[in-house]
Order: C-alpha cells, then sequence, then structure tokens
C-alpha cells in the first residue's frame, strides 16, 4: 500500500510519497572494494524508496535562505558513514561545504568532481584545504552532471546546483532514491571521471544497470554523451498516447521538438514552459516553433531562472537530470538523466509543473 502525504516546510514545499522500501544487495565493483570502506552497523528502519522536492521561490520565507530542500541534501551527508562521491556543475553551498569537511573529518570518504570554471569558487577552496580530493574536467564541455551518492546505498539527482541561488530563488526539482543499484550505475560514472580522467565524449558507455526496477517501478539511467539519450528521449515522446508536458530551461533540440509536434498533431495534448531569459538569448530555441504549431507554450514568470529540464508523459512517466535538450548536452557535456515509470511520483512533478505554468504568460 502506498500512503501519500505533504510536508510544508518554512520556506519550501517538500512532496514526500512513501511505500515499502526494497532491500536491495549489490556486490561493490572490484576496483574499489579496497579504497572505498563500506557501511557496517545495525539495519536501518526501512524508509520509502524515494522523496521529491521542489524549490519555492515564492515562498515569502525564501529571503532567509534557509528550511529548503539543501536541508534536506545536507542531513543526509551529515549521516553518511562511509562514502560522499558528489558530482556536480557548481558547488558554493555553505552549510553543504560543511558537512562534507566534517564527514571527512569523521573518517568518511569523500570525493568531488566539479566543472573547472568553477573549481576556485571560496567553498571548494575550502573543501580542499581540508584534505578532500576535488577534480575539475580541464576541458571545453561542460561538466554539467548534478548528483551525489552517499554510502553507494542512495542517489540525490535533479536539475538543482549546489548554490542559494538554486534551492531559493529558481525553481528547481531534487530527488532522493534509496537504491545500491542505482548506486553503482551513478558510482561508475563517477569514477570514469574521477579515476580514469574521462569525460565527455571519451566517458565510456558502462552503466552496470542501464534499466532497474525498484518497488515495482521501473527506473531508466542515462548518461551523455555516451549512452545516447537523445533517440531515448525521442522513442518515448513518440510513445506518449495522451499528453506531454514540459518544463525547459533550455530547449534547442530541433528533432526533440518536432517528435513534441508530431504528438500533438495526433491528438495528444502538449504545454510546457520555457526559461524566459533563455529564449531572449539562446540561438536556436524551439519556443517559436511549439508555439506556431498550435501548443500551449508560454515563457517562465520567475524573475530568476526556471530551471528545470523535466518532461512528463501522459501523467506517468518522468524525466528528470541535468540534461538540457540541446545539442551540448547530448553531444559534449557530461549528463545525467533519469526515466522513471512511477504515476505517484509523475503526480509530484505535475503538480510542480502547474505551479510554474500558471505563473507563466
Amino acid at each position: 500500500m502506498i500512503v501519500k502525504f505533504r510536508l510544508v516546510c518554512t520556506l519550501a514545499v517538500l512532496s514526500l510519497l512513501s511505500s515499502a522500501c526494497l532491500v536491495e544487495e549489490t556486490a561493490l565493483p572490484a576496483s574499489t572494494e579496497a579504497s572505498i570502506p563500506t557501511a557496517t552497523s545495525q539495519p536501518a528502519p526501512a524508509q520509502p524508496w524515494y522523496s521529491v522536492y521542489f524549490s519555492d521561490p515564492n515562498d515569502p520565507a525564501a529571503s532567509s535562505h534557509r528550511g529548503g530542500p539543501d536541508e534536506y541534501l545536507v542531513a543526509a551527508v551529515q549521516e553518511a558513514r562511509a562514502s560522499v562521491d558528489v558530482a556536480v556543475f557548481e558547488l558554493v553551498l555553505w552549510n553543504l561545504r560543511d558537512a562534507l569537511i566534517d564527514a571527512h573529518a569523521r573518517g568518511v570518504v569523500v570525493r568531488i568532481v566539479t566543472e573547472s570554471d568553477n573549481i576556485d569558487e571560496p567553498e571548494i577552496k575550502e573543501i580542499r584545504q581540508a584534505g578532500i580530493e576535488v577534480l575539475g574536467d580541464r576541458r571545453e564541455g561542460l561538466m554539467h552532471n548534478k548528483f551525489l551518492v552517499i554510502d553507494r546505498q542512495e542517489v540525490w539527482t535533479g536539475s538543482v546546483n549546489y548554490n542559494i541561488g538554486s534551492f531559493y530563488r529558481n525553481d528547481n526539482n531534487l530527488i532522493r532514491i534509496r537504491s545500491s543499484r542505482l548506486a553503482e550505475d551513478y558510482t561508475t560514472e563517477f569514477e570514469e571521471m574521477f579515476l580514469n580522467d574521462e569525460f565527455g565524449p571519451g566517458s565510456p558507455a558502462n552503466t552496470p544497470n542501464p534499466t532497474l526496477t525498484i518497488d515495482g517501478s521501473r527506473l531508466e539511467v542515462y548518461f551523455s554523451p555516451d549512452d545516447g539519450v537523445l533517440d531515448r528521449l525521442l522513442d518515448l515522446v513518440s510513445e506518449a498516447q495522451e499528453s506531454i508536458y514540459f518544463l525547459a530551461y533550455s530547449f534547442t533540440s530541433d528533432a526533440l521538438a518536432e517528435a513534441i509536434t508530431a504528438r500533438g498533431q495526433q491528438d495528444v495534448t502538449v504545454k510546457g514552459v520555457f526559461e524566459k531569459d533563455q529564449y531572449e538569448s539562446n540561438t536556436g530555441t524551439e519556443f517559436d516553433n511549439l508555439l506556431a504549431a498550435g501548443f500551449d507554450i508560454r515563457l517562465d514568470g520567475n524573475p530568476r531562472q526556471m530551471h528545470h529540464k523535466v518532461i512528463i508523459i501522459d501523467e506517468a512517466v518522468v524525466v528528470t537530470g541535468s540534461y538540457n535538450f540541446s545539442a551540448n548536452a547530448e553531444k559534449r557535456n557530461d549528463e545525467n538523466l533519469l526515466i522513471l515509470y512511477n504515476p505517484e511520483i509523475a503526480s509530484l512533478y505535475l503538480e510542480e509543473f502547474w505551479r510554474v505554468f500558471e505563473l507563466s504568460k
């Protein structure tokens, strides 16, 4: 039985769905078992296998920069017992900096990969001074991933960068998934970068569990540019039977827009929101093409950024992650993307879609 409840936090809406926790046991990759200790203690109480969080820039209390989804992420890091791996475009969040340094001090193995353009930020410097190794990508394409793996048992990902603006001023989503098999996928991708120095097009397509099931829900796991994300998105959109809703920070993919248009012309409902600043500054945005096709397409109303990269298919399937709908995401940048087949999760993202949609014009 699935129990649904909503907690309205002081500064951000926390949407949570609870279900029976699936216990998974997966052997660690042989190449790294010796370097990263495994967490050993009494079994923890059963927990829901996922939690979904959204920033809420319109909350009057958001200006205090307290009580947002970042606090749940930080609390999870504070509970880490063996390892924390972070791959994120930007890390300038003071409370996460402190949690990572504290984890390192108590013997947790902390490893970080970030975009080289952001490696000189003060928070990163302090993390390195504490003895934590941080690797930049050192190339023209972006290390644009947004994920964190704790104890090889859970993954945090979504659209959010690790800075105050992302959690309190911009529209973003964050999802926590407890699964050792999913953690194995993300750890493999992390170690391609951190251990093997393989970034961008040079990264191999070797995800251990590209498709997995957690408590009856199917997940598909993709990393770009190695996994051909666009082809899968085209197939997924082409399978839509009733509706396609999307929130897009950057959307310049002709092929994806054409696939959406084709389904919309077959009586599939299409609605979407583009980030206004990106529309005004990007070359090749698909906003005008989709609007001209007769769909209800809007520009966001957030004076900061609408930073989501989300597609909701038939109110049952959710696409989320760091992957913008662009050529750079497909061919150059290091990106991560999840496809989740779960109507309850989809209902949470759909609620966020309507919130953003109603504020758009």
